[in-house]
């Protein structure tokens, strides 16, 4: 063999062993445990003693011990191998709010089954006892586990893998093992319960009246005769019965329904926790709203949700202040752009006594300021 090929693999081989060694203290570790540390300094007294006696039955005993060590290394090592984890996450959940995250647990082993496995889930870099135990998992086989997850404050929550972790056989050493599984969560803020009283005063004040164009509402606008398709619930049936012709009646549309929030994202950093409080208060406030089948649009910084209605669109504007950021008053803000006539009721949210936002929101019907937002969330 010339001497190139010779040094290419001693090359590779070198490669492939500094590979196998960075990859060896983050994929696998072990420890000894209290009764593995005992039986390790038994066994070197039972060493000791065979050396200075001679007595076969010392050497059988050391050689019984040592061989314990090995299988037990050797079992525990087939216990972590070939197992697969898929992780069934929601798309949104909302903070300090418990929702079931499923773990699916499968074992490729062929013939060896995984025994006495102990799950910690890994988020944002710490291990997490999710309390989730399997004790035996016989081999092509999988198993369902779901635990409940709690998440602390809005935006990405990261999950960076599984760690499972074996005293199997003899309880000598804790082997643990390393899946790495990256994924993450959206989280939103915090739903609060809104006061009563608050709510009805706020969808009560400003733009309550309807307008003169046709829509869902109890104001008349118009009658005019049936035509197929229309709603026999909207028949006007003393008209009916004095023209002897079908006669249905048209509403005026109520933009009390329809309910703008404009939250501004500019805040110092020693208001970052005011600014939390504005976001949990106004993800409360769309809910409620939403709740009452009021159509809703909110706009933050400079993204916009569009006004909308239901349950999807909810998801629409909690994603939107799951995501949204505090900017320090030198970044600056694009200004609002709201009509009264398209988007009803307008409530701006400042959670800091700035100039631009607080003039951006000169036309609104309601604003909310820091004394004010301190006042409604005392309780968050």
């Amino acid at each position: 063999m010339d001497y190139p090929t010779v040094n290419a693999l001693v090359d590779l081989t070198s490669s492939s062993i500094r590979w196998l060694l960075r990859r060896l203290p983050v994929r696998r570790s072990i420890r000894l445990t209290s009764e593995g540390t005992r039986f390790l300094l038994f066994t070197f007294g039972i060493g000791t003693a065979a050396i200075n006696t001679g007595n076969n039955l010392f050497y059988l005993l050391l050689a019984m011990m040592l061989s314990l060590i090995v299988i037990s290394g050797l079992m525990s090592e087939h216990s972590l191998r070939r197992l697969e984890f898929r992780r069934h996450l929601p798309d949104l959940i909302t903070a300090h709010e418990a929702t079931t995250v499923t773990l699916s647990v499968i074992n490729r082993n062929s013939h060896i089954p995984s025994f006495s496995l102990h799950l910690l889930d890994i988020v944002d870099g710490n291990d997490v006892d999710r309390s989730l135990w399997i004790r035996q998992l016989p081999p092509q086989r999988s198993m369902l586990l779901s635990y409940r997850l709690v998440a602390t404050k809005r935006g990405w929550l990261k999950l960076d893998g599984i760690r499972v972790q074996t005293l199997f056989p003899f309880g000598l050493f804790l082997k643990r093992a390393l899946f790495p599984m990256p994924s993450q969560i959206l989280v939103g803020p915090q739903i609060k319960p809104m006061a009563v009283r608050f709510v009805d005063e706020l969808v009560s004040q400003g733009q309550g009246q309807s307008l003169p164009r046709r829509g869902h509402g109890t104001e008349l606008h118009n009658l005019r005769l049936y035509q197929p398709g229309d709603d026999s619930r909207t028949i006007h049936w003393m008209s009916t019965a004095r023209t002897s012709q079908l006669i249905v009646r048209e509403t005026e549309v109520e933009d009390q329904r329809r309910i703008t929030i404009a939250l501004s994202t500019v805040a110092p950093h020693h208001r970052d926790i005011l600014f939390e409080r504005a976001v949990a208060l106004v993800a409360s406030l769309a809910w409620e709203l939403s709740r009452r089948s009021y159509a809703v649009r909110l706009i933050v910084g400079d993204a916009d949700s569009g006004l909308g209605s239901g349950s999807t669109h909810f998801g629409i504007i909690l994603r939107l202040l799951a995501l949204c950021e505090r900017r320090n008053p030198n970044e600056g803000e694009t200004r609002f752009h709201v009509h009264h006539s398209e988007d009803g009721y307008l409530l701006a949210v400042i959670p800091w006594a700035d100039p631009l936002a607080h003039a951006a929101m000169a036309d609104a019907d309601r604003l909310l300021d820091e004394t004010q937002l301190e006042e409604l969330t005392n309780g968050y």
